[in-house]
């Protein structure tokens, strides 16, 4: 069995917990998740499944959407809701106020990783450290954000924010820094993502329902991770016996990126086209 599912993280689940219970469900081991979503967030999970797992690096690159609550006033030890309050009652600023600063957080800005975090650091993961009492200095780290705008405030006095960014960004640090730029602190109380790459949440299946058809009748094939590409289809053996040995083989393609298939229509790999020839990026055909 082998492809992606485009699961409905629930809350309070590990994205590992997914890939634990998707293990169950496909009957193997090789499986794995592009883009870790924290237990209490909800939505869009890219899990791959078998030889799929090879696309990991390809589904993690890909920009991301969210869905976000943030609550000004209140900072805790882990940038939402669920940690320790360490200070509350601050003043809550108006939507006016909230728009003029997120020009601040658009396009290339830096962010410290929070110490609960999976990140590693001397071989053991930063959450691990802080549920220790420790705390260790984090290198700040680039991300790019391409989208951000906030609409409120909500009912409960939060507010909204719809952002769209690279691999890597912590949503809950995105929070804290808009708190701090505020001065009045804040910190995350949901999070949905909306999607990953062309992964839609309206096309994502929860685990019961993915349980209920089957997983093998829920899998997507792994090229439509790059749906996005070109197709290239090989004319002939020759062709295809070159890809699959991993060799170069001539192409009259322009340059650029393609999906591969073998003439009778199988996705064999990611390839590229340079100077008239076809290289393997990444190959997925089964072996």
């Amino acid at each position: 069995m082998s492809g992606i599912l485009i699961v409905d993280k629930p809350a309070g689940w590990t994205s590992h917990d997914v890939v634990g219970k998707t293990r169950g469900l496909a009957h193997t081991r090789r499986v794995g998740h592009a883009g870790t979503l924290d237990p209490m967030a909800t939505g869009v999970l890219v899990v791959l499944v078998g030889r799929a797992t090879r696309a990991a690096e390809f589904a993690e690159a890909q920009v991301k959407g969210y869905s976000a609550r943030i609550r000004f006033g209140m900072t805790t030890d882990t940038l939402d809701t669920e940690g320790k309050v360490l200070s509350e009652g601050g003043r809550r600023p108006s939507l006016d106020e909230i728009l003029a600063v997120l020009p601040r957080f658009t396009g290339k800005i830096e962010q410290i990783p929070p110490m609960y975090s999976a990140i590693k650091l001397g071989g053991r993961k930063l959450y691990e450290i802080a549920r220790a009492g420790g705390e260790v200095e984090r290198k700040p780290r680039e991300v790019y954000i391409s989208k951000l705008s906030c609409s409120g405030p909500l009912p409960d006095g939060d507010y909204e924010l719809d952002v769209e960014c690279s691999k890597g960004t912590y949503i809950r640090s995105l929070c804290a820094d808009i708190g701090e730029a505020l001065g009045c602190g804040a910190c995350m109380s949901a999070l949905r993502r909306t999607y990953s790459g062309a992964f839609r949440v309206e096309d994502a299946l929860t685990l019961e329902e993915i349980e209920a058809r089957g997983a093998e009748n829920c899998l997507l094939p792994v090229d439509a991770l790059f749906s996005e590409l070109p197709e290239l289809r090989l004319a002939g053996a020759r062709e295809e016996r070159a890809v699959r040995n991993g060799s170069a083989a001539p192409c009259r393609a322009a340059e650029g990126r393609y999906r591969v298939y073998s003439e009778s229509g199988e996705f064999l790999m990611l390839g590229a086209v340079k100077d008239g020839v076809l290289r393997t990026i990444k190959s997925f055909f089964e072996v």
